[in-house]
């Protein structure tokens, strides 16, 4: 049986993306992400006890690449300063370029990219709300941990608070830590790249990134092992969620559409409808000249017609008027 639409319900098409719409949109999410982030620092002893809870997980899984990393990041400084500025830069440099390059070269691929990084991003934002952690840098010496960004804050424009500007380390929350977006926003790039870069260079930099990353948020004590896997589940959580919310943005996009649709429909659809008479058509009342008349009107010195249908008039009317003399018979 063939499928027939009803009326005002049928699909509505993917509107062209236009960079003025985009960019508010990315700024809005990240705004509200970071303002969520923020608010929701959650305790300081629940989240050092979460810390250590990890710390407890790893050694019963027989997992400890977070000591000599960070053992090596901080006796060697040329390894560690470049950590330090990979931590503190590319997580906010090679998202969005990625983004802009998707968008303006890979434009099919875009939504469907944005979609799931900023679903991702949401289902992060929950996990830094429902178990706020003590990142290893923040706990107590004695648990191995040194802080290499605060070790390497002359280098940088960082403070020995956080990654943020030297000064603004109160406007962050420290405590969000699990699960690790720099390892999630990277593993998206990495995936990104490695799908659509088209090159060998691409592809290579599609694993090299998400990768060294990992090292880096490990070596520089700012997220445990753990921290790192729940990045990359969040990213899958985010990716299996990306076709639900597309559906459901293309919903909202079609009753949008059929809710404010119908005015026009009806004005058209009534214009259409409307008898000749309204449209100057057959039988319409609009004359030559642009006069109007009503029915059975005639203009002045208008005769009524003594010939039947299909007669043809006489050449020269024989009333045509008391000085115009009648033809000869």
């Amino acid at each position: 049986m063939p499928h027939t639409e009803t009326p005002g319900t049928e699909a509505a098409p993917n509107p062209r993306l236009r960079w003025w719409t985009e960019l508010p949109l990315i700024v809005l999410v990240y705004a509200c992400y970071s303002a969520g982030r923020l608010l929701v620092r959650g305790d300081v002893s629940d989240a050092v006890d979460h810390g250590l809870a990890i710390l407890d997980i790893e050694k019963a899984l027989h997992l400890n690449a977070e000591h000599p990393l960070n053992r090596l990041f901080t006796s060697e400084p040329w390894i560690g300063v470049p950590a330090d500025f990979w931590y503190a830069s590319l997580h906010y440099v090679v998202t969005p370029a990625i983004l802009i390059w998707l968008f303006r070269s890979r434009a099919v691929r875009y939504r469907a990219a944005r979609t799931w990084l900023m679903t991702s991003t949401f289902i992060g934002l929950i996990g830094f709300t429902l178990l706020p952690t003590c990142p290893p840098r923040l706990l107590d010496a004695g648990h191995g941990f040194v802080d290499t960004m605060a070790q390497y804050s002359s280098y940088g424009w960082w403070g020995g608070e956080a990654s943020a500007p030297r000064g603004l380390g109160g406007m962050t929350n420290q405590y969000a830590a699990m699960p690790s977006l720099h390892v999630g926003w990277a593993l998206w790039c990495g995936v990104v790249l490695w799908r659509h870069g088209g090159t060998r260079t691409a592809k290579v930099a599609g694993v090299v990134y998400p990768l060294v990353t990992t090292i880096v948020v490990m070596g520089t004590a700012n997220h445990y092992f753990l921290d790192a896997v729940a990045g990359a589940a969040v990213m899958g959580a985010g990716l299996l969620l990306t076709p639900f919310v597309l559906r459901t943005a293309k919903r909202a996009r079609t009753l949008l559409t059929a809710r404010f649709a119908p005015a026009a429909t009806d004005s058209a659809s009534a214009s259409a409808s409307a008898p000749d008479s309204a449209r100057g058509g057959a039988g319409s009342a609009i004359v030559s000249g642009g006069c109007q008349t009503s029915a059975g009107e005639r203009f002045p010195r208008q005769r009524e017609q003594r010939f039947g249908a299909g007669a043809e008039p006489d050449p020269v009317p024989s009333d045509a008027g008391d000085e115009t003399p009648a033809p000869t018979r």
